[in-house]
């Protein structure tokens, strides 16, 4: 059953191009006129096994087109545009024009239960806000990287760049003006750079920050997504809601243009800055972002240990790492991509109480192939950070921004990360 919340093939990597998604498709791309989506229908994240709660929520659109210079068509440095934070000349074309890779702006979902175009293993971002649990296919997202909702009752956007490897929400709101976002076809330190339809300011996808245009220097707060395997989401929230694949834009969902982009050995595409040599550019690498701190540590390092403690200027973290999530630029096809794994970066602190975890894999409990016990309670808990049984059953870990990437874009964006071992 779909639930409406609102409303062409491409190179491979080694063609060093971005996909090429202009054509007839690009009018299907939303304006800033477009009309308000209609209503949504979310489920309870906390919704016991078997009961469906729908929600009623009111997809909520931009406001219209201000009257403001565009950094989008007149250029970065137009008059009376403020001094753009970045140099133009490192904001580099990658193929398309503005809309060629069109958000969606009105995505229909399905619950997850009923979905029958995912493989278990298949990545999917998630976002849980206020008991609203959503899952958004990085098989679409890579063909269009945007996504405009509303999450829980909050206008949320989520966005996904394969050439950095990042996926990244926001709230798509700034004091009372709500923003929707578009691909603007170009790129910073081989990142997507978004654009909002209401000031067409130019803004970082990895940092959420406007860097050209009349809102150049505000910041998105951005909201912790995480990807996991289809089938983790699907374990923990049978009714939440998965957006489908849209009608309409002719593009070859579940196939990858990126072939064998993710590799260690790899080079970024579109990358005109240094790379930080204390790793090879395209290591996969969680960042982990709290406050003012961030570190980053080597995918492998975590995968190993399962769970690594961390502290950022005082403040515990832990981090999770459960086998079983397929990365979707490696292979043709998406869904069997080499196993990645997914993360989960939280605070391990439960009603005053600090809890120290250990990963079970192969633990036979309802959290699928793999689960985590902490060493306080004997608990299970899920990468999503839920309590799924044991004394803290249905207790749920505070989330904190986390981002799964490649090397280079963590080093280019914050020089001074601290790289743990």
């Amino acid at each position: 059953m779909l639930i409406a919340v609102g409303c062409a093939d491409t190179p491979s990597s080694d063609q060093q191009a971005e996909p090429d998604t202009t054509g007839s498709d690009t009018t299907e791309s939303a304006s800033a006129d477009a009309a308000p989506a209609t209503t949504a229908a979310a489920s309870s994240s906390t919704t016991p096994a078997g009961a469906i709660v729908d929600v009623r929520v009111t997809q909520i659109p931009g406001g219209p087109r201000e009257s403001t210079v565009s950094a989008l068509r007149e250029g970065m440095t137009a008059p009376l545009l403020p001094e753009p934070l970045v140099s133009p000349l490192d904001v580099l074309s990658g193929g398309p024009p503005p809309d060629g890779i069109p958000s969606i702006d009105a995505p229909e979902f399905e619950r997850a239960t009923d979905v029958g175009f995912l493989q278990p293993q298949e990545a999917v971002v998630t976002l849980i806000l206020n008991g609203d649990a959503r899952a958004y296919p990085t098989q679409v997202l890579l063909w269009h990287e945007i996504v405009n909702d509303t999450v829980g009752g909050e206008p949320v956007t989520i966005t996904y760049c394969p050439l950095c490897n990042t996926a990244i929400g926001y709230y798509r709101q700034l004091g009372d003006r709500i923003f929707d976002f578009g691909t603007s076809g170009r790129l910073y330190n081989s990142a997507l750079v978004m654009y909002d339809r209401q000031t067409e300011s130019l803004w970082a996808h990895y940092t959420g920050q406007a860097i050209a245009g009349a809102l150049t220097g505000s910041q998105l707060e951005l909201i912790p997504v995480a990807t996991v395997a289809f089938e983790t989401f699907l374990d923990e929230h049978p009714h939440g809601l998965v957006m489908t694949r849209p009608g309409g834009f002719g593009r070859s969902y579940g196939t990858n243009a990126y072939v064998n982009y993710d590799t260690p050995d790899g080079n970024p595409m579109f990358f005109s800055g240094t790379p930080d040599d204390r790793l090879p550019p395209q290591t996969r690498v969680l960042v982990v972002r709290h406050g003012g701190a961030s570190v980053a540590v080597q995918l492998d390092t975590l995968s190993s240990a399962g769970v690594l403690a961390l502290d950022l200027d005082g403040t515990p973290v832990v981090a999770l790492h459960l086998p079983g999530t397929a990365t979707p630029i490696q292979n043709q096809q998406v869904a069997f991509g080499r196993d990645v794994g997914a993360t989960g970066v939280f605070d391990p602190n439960v009603d005053g109480q600090a809890l120290t975890f250990t990963r079970k894999l192969g633990a036979a409990s309802s959290a699928g192939p793999g689960a985590f016990t902490d060493d306080q309670t004997g608990s299970t808990w899920s990468i999503l950070g839920r309590a799924l049984d044991g004394p803290l059953a249905g207790a749920q870990l505070q989330p904190i921004e986390h981002i799964d990437t490649f090397w280079f874009a963590a080093a280019a964006y914050d020089p001074g990360i601290e790289l743990r071992p």
